[in-house]
Protein backbone atom coordinates (compact mmCIF):
# COMPACT_ATOMS: atom_id res chain seq x y z
CA UNK A 1 0.00 0.00 0.00
CA UNK A 2 0.95 3.44 -0.89
CA UNK A 3 -0.08 6.85 -1.31
CA UNK A 4 -0.48 10.42 -1.01
CA UNK A 5 -3.21 12.40 0.56
CA UNK A 6 -3.72 15.90 1.67
CA UNK A 7 -2.96 16.48 5.74
CA UNK A 8 -6.00 18.06 6.19
CA UNK A 9 -8.14 16.11 4.12
CA UNK A 10 -7.20 12.95 5.88
CA UNK A 11 -7.17 14.49 9.64
CA UNK A 12 -11.04 15.34 8.21
CA UNK A 13 -12.00 11.75 7.34
CA UNK A 14 -9.88 10.48 10.52
CA UNK A 15 -12.41 12.74 13.04
CA UNK A 16 -15.56 11.28 11.18
CA UNK A 17 -14.65 7.55 12.34
CA UNK A 18 -13.04 8.70 15.46
CA UNK A 19 -15.94 8.69 17.91
CA UNK A 20 -17.05 4.78 17.35
CA UNK A 21 -14.13 3.71 18.91
CA UNK A 22 -14.35 2.92 22.79
CA UNK A 23 -11.88 4.14 24.63
CA UNK A 24 -11.18 0.83 26.43
CA UNK A 25 -11.85 -1.69 23.19
CA UNK A 26 -12.35 -5.22 24.15
CA UNK A 27 -9.92 -6.56 21.42
CA UNK A 28 -6.69 -4.38 20.03
CA UNK A 29 -7.83 -4.67 16.64
CA UNK A 30 -11.05 -2.34 17.39
CA UNK A 31 -8.76 0.65 18.34
CA UNK A 32 -7.58 0.33 14.79
CA UNK A 33 -8.58 2.42 11.41
CA UNK A 34 -9.20 -0.11 8.14
CA UNK A 35 -6.93 2.22 5.80
CA UNK A 36 -7.64 0.72 2.49
CA UNK A 37 -5.99 2.39 -0.99
CA UNK A 38 -7.91 2.13 -4.15
CA UNK A 39 -9.02 3.69 -7.19
CA UNK A 40 -7.96 7.44 -6.27
CA UNK A 41 -8.82 7.23 -2.73
CA UNK A 42 -8.57 6.13 0.98
CA UNK A 43 -11.28 4.72 2.58
CA UNK A 44 -10.89 4.64 6.46
CA UNK A 45 -13.44 2.15 8.03
CA UNK A 46 -13.87 1.76 12.03
CA UNK A 47 -16.26 -0.56 13.95
CA UNK A 48 -16.60 -1.52 18.14
CA UNK A 49 -18.78 -4.08 17.02
CA UNK A 50 -22.23 -2.71 17.60
CA UNK A 51 -21.74 0.43 15.24
CA UNK A 52 -19.37 0.85 12.31
CA UNK A 53 -18.73 3.74 9.97
CA UNK A 54 -16.84 4.22 6.75
CA UNK A 55 -16.03 7.40 4.41
CA UNK A 56 -13.86 8.02 1.54
CA UNK A 57 -11.23 10.68 1.13
CA UNK A 58 -9.26 11.69 -2.43
CA UNK A 59 -5.88 10.01 -2.08
CA UNK A 60 -2.79 9.92 -5.18
CA UNK A 61 -2.60 5.58 -4.74
CA UNK A 62 -0.15 4.52 -6.22
CA UNK A 63 -0.15 0.88 -5.03
CA UNK A 64 -3.49 -0.53 -3.43
CA UNK A 65 -3.18 -2.54 -0.29
CA UNK A 66 -4.72 -2.32 2.99
CA UNK A 67 -3.54 -1.60 7.01
CA UNK A 68 -5.18 -1.41 10.09
CA UNK A 69 -3.60 1.54 12.40
CA UNK A 70 -4.24 2.88 15.56
CA UNK A 71 -6.75 5.71 14.94
CA UNK A 72 -6.28 8.07 18.22
CA UNK A 73 -2.47 8.19 17.70
CA UNK A 74 -3.11 8.43 13.95
CA UNK A 75 -5.40 11.13 14.35
CA UNK A 76 -2.44 12.88 16.94
CA UNK A 77 0.18 12.29 14.26
CA UNK A 78 -1.77 13.58 10.94
CA UNK A 79 -3.07 16.88 12.93
CA UNK A 80 0.61 17.92 14.02
CA UNK A 81 2.49 17.17 10.58
CA UNK A 82 4.53 20.33 9.21
CA UNK A 83 3.39 19.89 5.29
CA UNK A 84 0.08 19.17 3.55
CA UNK A 85 1.44 17.08 1.51
CA UNK A 86 1.84 13.21 3.46
CA UNK A 87 2.60 10.20 1.70
CA UNK A 88 1.66 6.92 3.51
CA UNK A 89 3.80 3.11 2.76
CA UNK A 90 3.11 0.41 4.28
CA UNK A 91 6.27 -2.06 4.96
CA UNK A 92 6.92 -5.44 6.34
CA UNK A 93 5.61 -6.60 9.62
CA UNK A 94 2.30 -4.81 9.30
CA UNK A 95 3.93 -0.94 10.01
CA UNK A 96 3.35 2.30 7.86
CA UNK A 97 5.89 4.54 7.28
CA UNK A 98 4.45 8.36 7.22
CA UNK A 99 6.34 11.03 5.88
CA UNK A 100 5.52 14.77 6.07
CA UNK A 101 8.64 17.99 5.21
CA UNK A 102 11.32 16.61 7.49
CA UNK A 103 8.96 14.48 9.70
CA UNK A 104 8.54 10.39 9.59
CA UNK A 105 6.79 8.43 11.96
CA UNK A 106 6.90 4.47 11.61
CA UNK A 107 3.78 3.15 12.75
CA UNK A 108 2.71 -0.36 14.53
CA UNK A 109 -0.11 -1.61 12.77
CA UNK A 110 -2.20 -4.88 12.89
CA UNK A 111 -3.07 -7.02 9.72
CA UNK A 112 -6.25 -6.16 7.37
CA UNK A 113 -7.35 -9.70 8.14
CA UNK A 114 -7.98 -9.49 11.81
CA UNK A 115 -10.48 -6.53 11.31
CA UNK A 116 -13.86 -7.39 11.68
CA UNK A 117 -16.01 -6.73 8.32
CA UNK A 118 -18.86 -3.94 8.59
CA UNK A 119 -22.12 -6.61 7.97
CA UNK A 120 -23.65 -6.44 4.78
CA UNK A 121 -27.30 -7.47 5.10
CA UNK A 122 -30.58 -8.41 2.53
CA UNK A 123 -32.44 -4.66 3.32
CA UNK A 124 -35.93 -5.54 4.11
CA UNK A 125 -37.21 -1.62 4.08
CA UNK A 126 -35.31 1.11 2.15
CA UNK A 127 -35.94 4.93 2.29
CA UNK A 128 -34.82 8.06 0.97
CA UNK A 129 -34.78 11.04 2.99
CA UNK A 130 -33.73 15.08 2.78
CA UNK A 131 -30.89 15.03 5.36
CA UNK A 132 -32.42 17.95 7.08
CA UNK A 133 -35.52 16.35 8.32
CA UNK A 134 -33.67 13.31 9.68
CA UNK A 135 -31.62 15.78 11.68
CA UNK A 136 -34.39 18.31 12.30
CA UNK A 137 -36.48 15.20 13.72
CA UNK A 138 -33.65 13.66 15.53
CA UNK A 139 -32.92 16.85 17.48
CA UNK A 140 -36.86 17.36 17.87
CA UNK A 141 -36.82 14.58 20.70
CA UNK A 142 -33.05 12.67 21.32
CA UNK A 143 -33.39 14.16 24.59
CA UNK A 144 -36.22 12.28 25.85
CA UNK A 145 -34.68 9.19 25.35
CA UNK A 146 -33.65 6.95 28.60
CA UNK A 147 -30.44 6.51 29.93
CA UNK A 148 -31.61 4.22 32.41
CA UNK A 149 -29.81 0.66 31.53
CA UNK A 150 -32.59 -1.17 33.06
CA UNK A 151 -35.04 0.09 30.41
CA UNK A 152 -33.09 -0.78 27.50
CA UNK A 153 -36.03 -0.62 25.12
CA UNK A 154 -35.94 2.77 25.89
CA UNK A 155 -32.23 3.02 25.48
CA UNK A 156 -32.68 4.88 21.88
CA UNK A 157 -34.94 6.53 19.46
CA UNK A 158 -38.09 4.37 17.86
CA UNK A 159 -38.54 5.41 13.81
CA UNK A 160 -41.88 4.01 12.60
CA UNK A 161 -42.59 3.93 8.66
CA UNK A 162 -46.31 3.55 8.96
CA UNK A 163 -49.55 5.26 7.26
CA UNK A 164 -47.71 7.47 4.74
CA UNK A 165 -45.23 9.19 7.11
CA UNK A 166 -41.71 8.42 9.38
CA UNK A 167 -42.67 8.91 13.28
CA UNK A 168 -39.95 9.61 15.68
CA UNK A 169 -40.25 8.82 19.38
CA UNK A 170 -38.61 9.10 22.40
CA UNK A 171 -39.25 8.79 26.12
CA UNK A 172 -37.42 7.74 29.62
CA UNK A 173 -40.82 7.48 31.39
CA UNK A 174 -41.38 10.79 32.68
CA UNK A 175 -41.74 12.90 29.68
CA UNK A 176 -42.38 11.54 25.58
CA UNK A 177 -41.43 13.84 22.70
CA UNK A 178 -42.78 12.79 19.10
CA UNK A 179 -42.52 13.90 15.94
CA UNK A 180 -43.42 13.02 12.38
CA UNK A 181 -43.04 13.79 8.84
CA UNK A 182 -44.95 12.80 5.40
CA UNK A 183 -42.83 9.77 3.43
CA UNK A 184 -44.34 7.45 1.09
CA UNK A 185 -44.68 4.25 2.68
CA UNK A 186 -45.91 1.24 0.73
CA UNK A 187 -47.13 -1.14 2.95
CA UNK A 188 -44.58 -3.83 1.87
CA UNK A 189 -42.46 -1.42 2.84
CA UNK A 190 -43.77 -0.31 6.15
CA UNK A 191 -42.09 -1.08 9.22
CA UNK A 192 -39.89 0.04 12.96
CA UNK A 193 -36.75 -0.15 14.59
CA UNK A 194 -35.50 1.30 17.76
CA UNK A 195 -32.00 3.15 16.84
CA UNK A 196 -29.83 2.86 19.93
CA UNK A 197 -28.62 6.01 21.74
CA UNK A 198 -24.99 5.84 20.48
CA UNK A 199 -26.51 5.77 17.13
CA UNK A 200 -28.48 8.39 17.39
CA UNK A 201 -25.71 10.54 18.41
CA UNK A 202 -23.47 9.96 15.56
CA UNK A 203 -25.95 10.05 12.79
CA UNK A 204 -26.83 13.13 14.98
CA UNK A 205 -23.48 14.32 14.03
CA UNK A 206 -22.44 13.11 10.51
CA UNK A 207 -26.37 14.46 9.03
CA UNK A 208 -26.29 17.87 7.01
CA UNK A 209 -23.02 17.00 4.78
CA UNK A 210 -25.52 16.62 1.69
CA UNK A 211 -29.38 16.53 0.49
CA UNK A 212 -30.22 12.88 0.90
CA UNK A 213 -29.64 10.11 3.43
CA UNK A 214 -30.71 6.18 2.86
CA UNK A 215 -31.69 4.08 5.54
CA UNK A 216 -32.11 0.67 5.01
CA UNK A 217 -32.91 -1.80 7.84
CA UNK A 218 -34.08 -4.97 8.51
CA UNK A 219 -34.83 -6.94 12.12
CA UNK A 220 -31.63 -7.05 14.04
CA UNK A 221 -29.77 -3.88 11.94
CA UNK A 222 -29.78 -0.45 10.35
CA UNK A 223 -27.70 1.17 8.11
CA UNK A 224 -27.23 4.92 6.79
CA UNK A 225 -25.67 5.80 3.28
CA UNK A 226 -24.68 9.83 4.13
CA UNK A 227 -25.02 11.67 0.94
CA UNK A 228 -21.89 13.75 0.71
CA UNK A 229 -22.20 17.54 -0.95
CA UNK A 230 -20.22 20.03 -2.22
CA UNK A 231 -19.11 21.76 1.19
CA UNK A 232 -18.04 18.54 2.61
CA UNK A 233 -16.27 17.34 -0.78
CA UNK A 234 -13.88 20.22 -0.27
CA UNK A 235 -12.98 18.62 2.55
CA UNK A 236 -11.54 15.41 0.60
CA UNK A 237 -14.36 13.41 1.38
CA UNK A 238 -15.87 11.67 -1.57
CA UNK A 239 -19.42 9.58 -2.12
CA UNK A 240 -20.53 9.02 1.10
CA UNK A 241 -20.35 8.22 4.76
CA UNK A 242 -21.21 4.65 5.21
CA UNK A 243 -23.26 3.98 9.08
CA UNK A 244 -24.10 0.76 10.31
CA UNK A 245 -25.55 0.06 13.68
CA UNK A 246 -27.32 -2.90 15.30
CA UNK A 247 -31.02 -2.22 16.75
CA UNK A 248 -31.95 -2.33 19.92
CA UNK A 249 -34.25 -5.58 19.38
CA UNK A 250 -37.78 -6.00 20.98
CA UNK A 251 -40.91 -4.33 21.01
CA UNK A 252 -41.25 -0.48 22.06
CA UNK A 253 -44.10 0.62 24.36
CA UNK A 254 -47.06 1.70 23.66
CA UNK A 255 -46.66 5.11 23.53
CA UNK A 256 -50.02 6.33 22.09
CA UNK A 257 -51.75 5.44 25.54
CA UNK A 258 -49.55 7.91 27.15
CA UNK A 259 -50.79 10.82 24.97
CA UNK A 260 -53.74 12.61 26.70
CA UNK A 261 -56.87 12.52 24.43
CA UNK A 262 -57.79 15.51 25.83
CA UNK A 263 -56.46 18.65 27.99
CA UNK A 264 -59.09 21.63 28.89
CA UNK A 265 -56.46 24.59 28.13
CA UNK A 266 -54.39 25.50 25.41
CA UNK A 267 -51.83 28.80 25.44
CA UNK A 268 -49.52 29.51 22.83
CA UNK A 269 -46.20 30.76 24.33
CA UNK A 270 -43.09 32.46 22.31
CA UNK A 271 -40.43 29.84 23.18
CA UNK A 272 -37.56 31.74 23.27
CA UNK A 273 -38.67 33.92 26.07
CA UNK A 274 -40.75 30.90 27.56
CA UNK A 275 -37.01 29.21 27.91
CA UNK A 276 -35.27 32.70 29.25
CA UNK A 277 -37.83 32.99 32.13
CA UNK A 278 -37.74 29.11 33.28
CA UNK A 279 -34.15 29.06 32.94
CA UNK A 280 -33.66 32.08 35.40
CA UNK A 281 -36.36 30.79 37.71
CA UNK A 282 -34.57 27.40 38.07
CA UNK A 283 -31.19 29.53 38.96
CA UNK A 284 -32.34 29.17 42.57
CA UNK A 285 -33.75 25.29 42.55
CA UNK A 286 -31.11 22.61 44.16
CA UNK A 287 -30.83 18.66 43.82
CA UNK A 288 -33.71 18.27 46.73
CA UNK A 289 -35.83 21.22 45.46
CA UNK A 290 -35.54 20.86 41.06
CA UNK A 291 -38.64 21.65 40.57
CA UNK A 292 -40.28 25.06 38.59
CA UNK A 293 -44.04 26.24 39.13
CA UNK A 294 -46.40 27.28 36.39
CA UNK A 295 -49.09 29.72 37.41
CA UNK A 296 -51.75 30.65 34.61
CA UNK A 297 -53.96 33.44 35.62
CA UNK A 298 -55.81 36.08 33.68
CA UNK A 299 -53.61 36.71 30.40
CA UNK A 300 -50.61 35.78 32.67
CA UNK A 301 -48.36 32.98 33.27
CA UNK A 302 -45.90 33.51 36.68
CA UNK A 303 -42.87 31.11 36.63
CA UNK A 304 -41.63 30.98 39.88
CA UNK A 305 -38.99 28.54 42.28
CA UNK A 306 -37.69 28.09 45.58
CA UNK A 307 -35.10 26.01 47.73
CA UNK A 308 -34.35 26.68 51.37
CA UNK A 309 -30.64 26.57 50.02
CA UNK A 310 -30.70 29.66 48.04
CA UNK A 311 -34.36 31.62 48.09
CA UNK A 312 -36.47 32.12 45.62
CA UNK A 313 -37.51 33.56 41.63
CA UNK A 314 -40.36 35.56 40.35
CA UNK A 315 -41.08 35.50 36.35
CA UNK A 316 -44.07 36.26 34.75
CA UNK A 317 -44.77 36.50 30.48
CA UNK A 318 -48.09 37.65 28.85
CA UNK A 319 -50.80 34.90 27.59
CA UNK A 320 -53.84 34.86 26.40
CA UNK A 321 -55.89 32.79 29.00
CA UNK A 322 -59.29 33.53 30.21
CA UNK A 323 -59.67 30.18 31.95
CA UNK A 324 -59.85 29.48 35.99
CA UNK A 325 -56.05 29.72 37.69
CA UNK A 326 -54.02 26.72 37.40
CA UNK A 327 -50.75 25.55 38.65
CA UNK A 328 -48.58 22.36 37.70
CA UNK A 329 -44.98 22.10 38.83
CA UNK A 330 -42.22 20.47 36.59
CA UNK A 331 -38.50 19.55 36.18
CA UNK A 332 -37.42 22.65 34.95
CA UNK A 333 -34.79 20.56 32.12
CA UNK A 334 -38.02 18.71 31.18
CA UNK A 335 -39.48 22.48 29.85
CA UNK A 336 -36.02 23.49 28.74
CA UNK A 337 -34.93 20.39 26.50
CA UNK A 338 -38.21 20.54 24.07
CA UNK A 339 -37.98 24.21 24.03
CA UNK A 340 -34.13 24.31 22.53
CA UNK A 341 -34.67 21.30 20.49
CA UNK A 342 -37.22 23.58 18.55
CA UNK A 343 -36.68 25.79 15.98
CA UNK A 344 -40.17 27.23 15.58
CA UNK A 345 -40.89 30.53 17.76
CA UNK A 346 -44.81 29.79 18.29
CA UNK A 347 -45.46 26.61 20.87
CA UNK A 348 -48.64 25.57 22.07
CA UNK A 349 -49.09 24.71 25.80
CA UNK A 350 -51.81 22.26 26.47
CA UNK A 351 -52.96 21.59 30.44
CA UNK A 352 -55.34 20.27 32.62
CA UNK A 353 -54.58 20.67 36.43
CA UNK A 354 -51.87 20.29 38.53
CA UNK A 355 -52.11 16.51 38.57
CA UNK A 356 -52.09 16.32 34.61
CA UNK A 357 -48.70 15.87 32.13
CA UNK A 358 -48.28 19.54 30.12
CA UNK A 359 -47.89 19.53 26.71
CA UNK A 360 -45.77 21.54 24.18
CA UNK A 361 -46.64 20.85 20.55
CA UNK A 362 -46.34 22.86 17.47
CA UNK A 363 -48.18 23.09 14.25
CA UNK A 364 -46.21 20.49 12.27
CA UNK A 365 -46.38 17.54 13.77
CA UNK A 366 -44.25 17.93 17.16
CA UNK A 367 -45.46 16.61 20.51
CA UNK A 368 -43.66 16.68 24.04
CA UNK A 369 -45.68 15.44 27.10
CA UNK A 370 -44.13 15.93 30.22
CA UNK A 371 -45.27 14.25 33.43
CA UNK A 372 -46.20 16.85 36.98
CA UNK A 373 -44.42 17.30 40.04
CA UNK A 374 -46.14 17.18 43.41
CA UNK A 375 -46.73 20.64 44.37
CA UNK A 376 -45.44 21.81 47.67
Amino acid sequence: MKFKINRDHFATGLQQVLNVVGTRATMPILSNVLLQAEDGGVALTTTNLDLGIRCRIKAEVSQPGALTLPVRKLAEIVKALPNLEVSIESTPGHQAKISSGGSMFRIMGIGKEEFPQLPSFADKHKFKLPQADVARMLKSVSYAQSTDENRYILNGVYFNFADGKLTLVATDGRRLALVSHEVAVSEANAGSLILPAKTVAELSRLLGQGATAQITFNDRQAAFEIEIGEAASGNGLVDSIYLVSKIVEGNYPNYRQVIPKETEHRVKVERELLAECVQRAALVTSDKNNSVRLKATKNLLEISAQSPEFGESHETMAIAFAGTEVQIAFNPQFLLDPLRALAHDEVFFEFKDELSPGIFKTLDSFLCVIMPLRLN
